[in-house]
């Protein structure tokens, strides 16, 4: 039998996120693509709290045997790089990227006449950034833009949710928000929301004609990200054998038509050595960002 390691028991997927969150969903499509590969059933697992904390304690506390596979995020990320939690990357093995999410930086439609304007304003004075959390992934792409594009410090005002953060932008309560392709949408469908710069390595499909920062000369690349993970010390075939599975899982049409509601691409998708890297890049982003703005003491 091709998953013959995993007839032992069932397998366990978690996620920090609450039933339903955007974590929660990508967790669940993929442990149902995943089932028939493995010919188990796999629970999902919800470890609510300390900013995604208690997750990475509950991997921690499991066997290193590929039977738990945490669902890893930018939230955790966050405070893996802050020290919130005991665990260090070097306590997990990446396995596969399954959503990447590009920070955009929005505008009220027509208040800028292109980016490199967007950019000089800020040259001159300090632009209010609206954001989702303090101390977080939207945080750190808010400071780093600014800090590594010598602009003014951006003032950062948190908000429940993108929702609210779009709604500010079209009311002048924010200058730029910091969001993701979908939180936006419907703004953006009505001509009220305008995505101005994307924070990454290249165009997004969805975004074809804005630039990205580092096109305009800041060297930034954050995405909000979602991909899978698993304890240090798991036997390196066990790995191997949960990565191809799940990038099979990732190929068929189910789960291309779930990014596709996200407004995201196939290029989403990336095996354990990309993954693994950009994990590396943006945990020294967040530490430089995060102890910059005070949220690391040493």
């Amino acid at each position: 039998m091709l998953w013959r390691h995993f007839q032992k028991k069932n397998l366990e997927m978690v996620t920090h996120s609450g039933a339903g969150g955007g974590t929660d969903l990508t967790a669940r499509i993929t442990a149902s693509l995943l089932e028939p590969i493995f010919e188990k059933s796999i629970t999902i697992i919800n470890k609510k709290g300390g900013g995604g904390a208690l997750s990475l304690e509950y991997l921690d506390s499991r066997p290193a045997d590929g039977y738990t596979i945490l669902t890893y995020t930018s939230g955790q990320a966050a405070e893996v790089a802050k020290g919130s939690t005991k665990t260090t990357l070097k306590d997990l093995i990446p396995i596969a990227r399954a959503t990447d999410d590009p920070q955009i930086l929005m505008v009220k439609c027509k208040r800028f006449e292109n980016a490199n304007q967007f950019i000089d304003k800020q040259k001159e004075e300090a632009f209010t950034y609206g954001t989702t959390h303090l101390g977080g992934i939207d945080d750190v792409s808010a400071f780093a833009f600014t800090a590594k594009g010598n602009l003014k410090t951006a003032e950062v005002i948190p908000f429940e949710g993108g929702n609210e953060i779009s709604t500010q932008i079209v009311s002048g309560g924010v200058d730029v928000g910091v969001l993701n392709l979908g939180e936006a949408k419907v703004q953006i469908d009505a001509g009220q929301v305008c995505p101005i710069v994307v924070l990454a390595d290249e165009r997004m499909k969805a975004l074809p004609h804005v630039a990205t920062a580092k096109e305009l000369g800041i060297p930034v690349s954050l995405s909000t990200v979602r991909g899978f993970v698993v304890k240090a010390g798991t036997p390196p075939d066990v790995v191997e054998k949960i990565e191809k599975a799940i990038l099979d899982a990732m190929k068929k049409p189910e789960y291309h038509k779930f990014l596709d509601n996200l407004g995201l691409d196939e290029t989403s998708i990336a095996n354990k050595e990309v993954w693994g890297k950009q994990l590396e890049e943006a945990d020294q982003e967040m530490r430089s960002s995060l102890k910059q703005l005070g949220f690391i003491k040493k």
